[in-house]
């Protein structure tokens, strides 16, 4: 590993976040981690942090290269201005769409890396997209969908809250962002209802938030179709229509979100699909490049990780491998489609994705 990154500040130590340290830990980096509370279970260090305090952040940023934000995406904001001014490097795993605008402003001045949207989706979907299209000589349609389920659903919602609740809810309400006939169009979430079969499991995916990233802006004028779509089990859609529409409860994001959880809690066995599909025309033909793939809890140093836990874990971490060993630039704003995912999986968090399935 280059000198580019030593050590490192993850500040939000949950879920994900913790094995996000654990996972930096392993790439050789050193680490330290951060939250309202000091977590002292992560097998690395930890203080309690307030972001919101402005000389508590800076303070805590000021001995380390780089920080990988795992708050909620409310926060992220805070932590890559003070990280932008220090010239630290940073990360995050935000899905939502106003965040990314406000970073992506202020890495047009000043040093070091901005990379947000390093998680699942955006992140590694968009990883995948991007590099099913080389080869062709004009696209007609890129289609990604990625969903993080129970194996064994239960109830209407046929759901389990594993990852933060206000990150659903957000998806589930904002707009998103799609190319549709060559025109970039803003388009209703819990739209363009469709069925998918992965491996014999019926399913059903719908439009969501966030889920392309900066892939719009990137792919414009290039392709006809580009969309985004989340997969759950059929009638989670109607369910959640109902909720938001029926019931009004789009107006109290908070409410929502603490409904859906008391009514779908977390569970250990989950499965993540990932389903990424690419036509266009080559060598005067149409063709497709697919990409299928189901990721399930996986063991890592002798601890049990749900597969939404380490699929968001490794890419983030990865992509911080990547960026200290010179595989990407190191400054200014990196969009996931132009990493490339071959290096990605040579790294030390990347190569978890070519685990087989269980």
């Amino acid at each position: 590993m280059s000198s580019k990154i030593s050590k490192i500040l993850v500040v939000g130590t949950g879920k994900v976040g913790s094995l996000v340290g654990t996972l930096l830990g392993r790439a050789g980096f050193e680490v330290k981690g951060a939250d309202l509370v000091a977590n002292d279970g992560l097998g690395y260090p930890s203080a309690a942090l307030d972001v919101s305090d402005d000389k508590a952040l800076d303070a805590a940023l000021s001995q380390q290269d780089a920080v990988v934000s795992c708050l909620p995406f409310q926060l992220n904001l805070t932590v890559a201005e003070s990280a932008h001014a220090r010239g630290v490097h940073y990360f995050d795993l935000t899905e939502d769409v106003s965040t990314t605008r406000a970073i992506i402003e202020i890495s047009k001045e000043g040093p070091g890396v901005l990379a947000p949207q390093c998680g699942l989706a955006p992140g590694f979907v968009g990883i995948v997209g991007a590099s099913l299209v080389a080869g062709f000589d004009s696209l007609r349609s890129i289609e990604l969908r990625v969903g993080a389920l129970p194996q064994k659903p239960t109830g209407k919602f046929g759901y389990a809250f594993n990852w933060s609740p206000e990150g659903v809810v957000n998806e589930y309400i904002n707009d998103c962002e799609v190319i549709r006939d060559g025109v970039f169009q803003t388009f209703p979430a819990l739209d363009l209802l469709e069925e998918i079969d992965i491996h014999g499991q019926k399913l059903e995916a719908f439009t969501t938030s966030g889920g392309l990233g900066t892939m719009c802006e990137t792919y414009a004028g290039k392709v006809d179709n580009l969309n985004y779509k989340t997969i759950r089990y059929p009638g989670h859609c109607q369910a959640i229509r109902f909720l938001f529409d029926d019931l009004h409860l789009r107006e109290n994001r908070k409410r929502a979100g603490d409904i859906l959880i008391k009514a779908c809690p977390p569970c250990d066995e989950d499965v993540v699909y990932v389903h990424a599909a690419v036509e266009g025309m080559k060598d005067g033909a149409l063709a497709r490049n697919g990409f299928v793939e189901a990721y399930f809890p996986l063991e890592i140093d002798g601890v049990e990780w749900r597969a939404i836990s380490w699929t968001t874990a490794s890419s983030v971490a990865a992509v911080v491998e990547m960026v200290s060993t010179g595989s990407l630039p190191d400054e200014g704003f990196i969009k996931q489609e132009e990493i490339s995912l071959e290096t990605f999986l040579s790294t030390t968090s990347g190569s978890l994705y070519k685990v087989p399935e269980a």
